[in-house]
């Protein structure tokens, strides 16, 4: 990369996203917390309690993803299952503007091939807005070879600045939004793995090979 941000700038940034994705289903609990104290009847009690419990839920997933997809999660040079990082994806995801189609197997991968395909995801989700679907394959029907995932759905795009973030532009202007797939690059680099990301028809395809 022709310019790179400071460990400590990198760290920062990365926190900064991660309180970014939580500050929503938090605020709903403490909302959901407040309405509970001041309600009166059944009903309204009833609403709270399923605000905070689905609020949660949101919260306990997202802090689950963002500690596989960010996090050290192990020691240097340990493996994660894509099993698990599927469980993740997948947890995050939930909702009924995405459907998921994982079609990778259960198998121990080194660690940061595992996050790079989780921050991939992560830039196919954003190509779809408004939803649609996500299907997660190796590359050319292989893992080994790396990953390809391809976001379908209205008005489908390449979200910017990730295109030339991915393909290794320098972090000039790069804050808390535009970290991730700056993030996602500098794995990509360290699993020596190349990142692309195309439009295919209606589709956005992500891959890195």
């Amino acid at each position: 990369m022709a310019t790179t941000l400071t460990g400590l700038d990198l760290a920062a940034l990365l926190c900064s996203r991660v309180c970014h994705d939580l500050i929503s289903p938090t605020s709903a609990i403490v909302n959901g917390l407040e309405v509970l104290e001041e309600s009166k009847d059944d009903e309204t009690r009833d609403f709270a309690l399923a605000l905070i419990k689905k609020s949660a839920g949101q919260a306990t997933a997202k802090l689950q993803f963002c500690r596989l997809a960010f996090g050290a999660a192990g020691s240097a040079g340990a493996e994660i299952n894509l099993g698990d990082a599927e469980t993740v994806a997948r947890g995050f995801i939930a909702d009924d503007k995405v459907k998921l189609t994982w079609n990778l197997p259960r198998t121990p991968v080194p660690k940061n091939r595992a996050k790079l395909l989780l921050n991939l995801l992560l830039v196919a989700t954003q190509a779809i807005p408004r939803g649609g679907a996500i299907a997660v394959d190796g590359a050319e029907g292989d893992v080994a070879r790396g990953f390809r995932i391809v976001a379908s759905g209205l008005n489908a795009r390449i979200p910017q600045p990730a295109e030339r973030l991915l393909a290794g532009g320098g972090a000039e202007a790069v804050d808390a939004h535009a970290i991730q797939p700056y993030y996602a690059a500098l794995l990509a680099q360290d699993c020596d793995l190349r990142v692309t990301i195309a439009a295919e028809g209606d589709a956005i395809a992500v891959s890195a090979r």
